[in-house]
């Protein structure tokens, strides 16, 4: 949408306030951007070195709990398994990042530790496949909180950068051509002011000379 305008110079000099606002608020959206981007990056980085590793250590609890399936009766297994190894809480808070706020989720163990049955009846392979998950747990969690963070800081850079062209390519564009057309206007009207006067001062020479 084009600006309105007249061709004033209380008007122009209003719409070179505003191309300095916009100025200003296109370089601090730029440099908000780009830090944005780099945290990003940073949390991108932390979530594929996680992801890595819960998905290591997932394969590894698994090939573990098959094994031990295999060597033992899967009522023997569920038997096993039916109670819980150990309680745990997460504790939801928020911090920011930048201007975004982001989750902040805080793995708290149980103070029971070890396995939830006793090992006669039960195999080593059973064993480390519910240590191993266990192990899990506080990188699931933290794995949440980083993807969450990712998800909400590339939102961010998306609406940021949406912003950032609209002043570099819409509103600042659109303040310049305008303060050039009254600059414009406002030289055209001073030059017929001073035709005219030029043309009043010969006719009044010319006057006085007849």
């Amino acid at each position: 949408m084009a600006i309105n305008y007249k061709p004033t110079r209380m008007e122009m000099s209003r719409l070179k306030k505003r191309l300095a606002t916009a100025s200003r608020g296109h370089k601090l959206m730029k440099d908000k951007r780009d830090e944005t981007v780099r945290r990003f990056i940073t949390f991108v980085r932390r979530n594929r070195e996680l992801r890595e590793r819960v998905e290591a250590l997932m394969g590894e609890a698994m090939a573990s709990f098959v094994i031990a399936k295999a060597a033992m009766s899967t009522a023997g297994v569920e038997e096993a398994l039916l109670i819980p190894a150990a309680s745990a809480k997460v504790e939801v808070e928020s911090a920011k990042v930048l201007s975004v706020e982001v989750p902040k989720l805080t793995y708290v163990p149980s103070e029971t530790r070890g396995l939830p049955y006793g090992v006669l009846g039960t195999s080593a392979e059973l064993d480390a496949a519910v240590l191993k998950f266990a192990e899990l747990m506080p990188l699931l969690i933290e794995l949440a909180e980083v993807e969450k963070t990712c998800n909400l800081l590339a939102d961010e850079i998306e609406k940021t950068r949406r912003r950032v062209n609209a002043l570099e390519y819409v509103m600042i564009p659109q303040l310049e051509t305008a303060i050039h057309a009254i600059s414009m206007k406002l030289d055209e009207n001073e030059r017929g002011n001073l035709t005219r006067l030029m043309k009043t001062k010969d006719m009044l020479k010319a006057k006085e000379e007849g």
